[in-house]
């Protein structure tokens, strides 16, 4: 008994919603206009002019007939109209069908209904036109849900009008009538057509907006993972010189006779001070560190240039370096990122140039480092890539971080350049 009531209950619950449903759905003013097309602007806007057009033909091809000429314009408005807000056009659209099928001057009955005679239908074929063409935008641009809805309140609403006129023919019969059925299935076909262009529209569009997603999340996490390295690197070097102010301040007091109380305990201060310190970066570089990362690998600075030079000659590059000034010591970190820069140049022009000659420019300023990696245009095509490089945002990183600049961009010739300005002074 007491499932039963349940059952009901629900039932019973569900009727009232219906009527909130529909008001929700249609009874709405909000605007929604017919998408442009993509392409040059005449392209754009050529959904609304040949809405335009149609409605304008359909209007002079309805005929000399006073009434029929001003509900075929009022019903082409309603077109014009349903390119910005299609449920108030099918309103009003359907109004106008409701309205003009009793007061004009209905055609001599032309269709035999047996055991009735013939049968009168209300609006001509331009009439019914504009109204599937107002039911066809709103298709494309409203849920199917509501489609369904507008659809059979139009069939309802036109099977009333039908048998209004022909009073004589139950309802029934008025639904079986070859003019209603083909007239039904014309408007519900133009109807289904306009749900598929949509649902492939949405389908479109959220694509389009997923993949605008992913590419922001993936560059997102290249940016974190390249400062996640940067970071590691340079925690590195600092806990390099930690070590050596350790080792410093412990030899210190034999390098002075008879050295004072007082500067022993300053160097032991210095000292526990910088193993403190140094136990705390190790720490720290244990969680920054990849699992395959050698524990005490040294970072690469510009001396090792030779070493990667030979590496990718030996894969086939073809490299000129030049250097410009006087070499000299730089600091840890402007070693590192000028040569983590060469090192992401020269892989990207393995990587998307094949065959091209790279000259890279090295010049030591007074007060900075300037690099330069060039490479000609390829001589083939690359090979397809699994997916847009992060390469760039890399080297932006290392750059940005320094407080210097970076450009890359193509070059007159069909080549790329990639340069870059790190502040350098003199290590002390």
């Amino acid at each position: 008994m007491e499932d039963k009531g349940d059952v009901r209950g629900g039932s019973m619950g569900t009727l009232p919603a219906v009527p909130r449903t529909l008001r929700a759905d249609l009874w709405t003013m909000a605007a929604d206009p017919l998408p442009r097309m993509n392409g040059p602007r005449w392209l754009a806007r050529l959904p609304h002019v040949l809405v335009v057009v149609l409605a304008m033909l359909m209007v002079y091809g309805s005929g000399q007939d006073p009434m029929i000429r001003v509900l075929a314009m009022l019903l082409a408005a309603a077109l014009v109209v349903a390119m910005f807000r299609p449920i108030p056009a099918w309103w009003a659209s359907t109004v106008i069908m409701v309205i003009g099928a009793p007061i004009v001057d209905h055609p001599p009955a032309s269709w035999d209904v047996p055991g009735h005679g013939g049968m009168s239908f209300p609006w001509s074929i331009y009439l019914i036109a504009l109204q599937a063409g107002v039911l066809f935008l709103l298709a494309l641009r409203v849920r199917p849900r509501v489609v369904a809805e507008t659809f059979g309140i139009t069939i309802l609403a036109g099977l009333a009008c039908v048998h209004f006129i022909n009073p004589s023919i139950g309802p029934g019969e008025v639904v079986l009538a070859i003019p209603v059925v083909v007239t039904v299935l014309a408007v519900g076909a133009l109807m289904g057509i306009g749900v598929v262009l949509r649902g492939e529209r949405v389908a479109r569009t959220r694509l389009f907006r997923q993949q605008q997603l992913t590419a922001a999340e993936r560059a997102r996490r290249t940016v974190l993972e390249e400062r996640n390295r940067i970071a590691r690197e340079l925690h590195d070097v600092v806990a390099h010189h930690m070590s050596m102010i350790s080792i410093q301040a412990q030899v210190a007091p034999h390098l002075v006779k008879d050295p004072p109380e007082e500067l022993k305990e300053n160097l032991a201060g210095i000292r526990q001070n910088a193993v403190e310190a140094l136990t705390e970066l190790r720490r720290v570089l244990g969680v920054l560190r990849s699992p395959d990362a050698p524990p005490d690998a040294p970072q690469p600075t510009l001396d090792r240039l030779a070493e990667l030079a030979g590496s990718v000659r030996g894969a086939g590059l073809i490299l000129t370096i030049e250097t410009m000034g006087e070499p000299r010591p730089l600091s840890p970190g402007v070693e590192l990122s000028a040569f983590r820069i060469i090192q992401e140049a020269l892989s990207n022009a393995m990587r998307h140039a094949p065959g091209a000659a790279v000259h890279v420019k090295i010049g030591y300023r007074t007060d900075a480092l300037a690099i330069q990696i060039t490479n000609a245009e390829p001589d083939r095509p690359p090979s397809p890539s699994a997916g847009p490089g992060h390469g760039l945002l890399g080297m932006r990183e290392r750059t940005v971080m320094l407080g210097g600049e970076l450009t890359a961009g193509r070059t007159p010739d069909g080549g790329y350049e990639v340069t870059a300005t790190l502040p350098a002074k003199d290590t002390p």
